[in-house]
């Protein structure tokens, strides 16, 4: 079966996690749309900074704290978009400062941004994460 965050070695894999409600049983989704047609770029950045925020909490919840994270590595991005939309990396920002304004340092990353026609329960946003941390 799937999990949230498979470890190899010093390295953390994290299953890409949507802008939802994880106090929910349904995990619901809090932004819904897409990118150039239900949302603005900043609607989809808070989305994005949504998604970071599960991101942190799935690695906490694995490893007991975020002091363990070495620094982060490689994130992902998918952006559900409109056909004329092309600001998907605007949208990955809202993730990208929000791993800088919690891990400062360790928190930059390589980064892709791609966009896509749709994504699960019509979530604007999900990303993944590879982190390397202190074994």
């Amino acid at each position: 079966g799937v999990v949230a965050v498979r470890q190899c070695g010093d390295l953390l894999f994290v299953s890409g996690h949507g802008p939802t409600d994880q106090t929910t049983p349904e995990d619901t989704p809090v932004y819904t749309g897409k990118l150039g047609a239900d949302l603005s770029v900043e609607q989809g950045y808070q989305a994005a900074r949504l998604c970071g925020i599960n991101l942190l909490a799935a690695i906490r919840d694995y490893l007991g704290d975020l002091d363990r994270i070495e620094y982060l590595v490689k994130a992902f991005g998918l952006v559900a978009s409109s056909p004329e939309f092309f600001d998907q990396p605007a949208v990955m920002h809202g993730f990208s400062d929000l791993m800088v304004e919690v891990l400062g340092e360790r928190g930059q990353h390589a980064r892709s941004a791609m966009g896509t026609c749709c994504l699960p329960r019509n979530i604007p946003v999900e990303v993944e994460l590879v982190a390397k941390i202190r074994t």
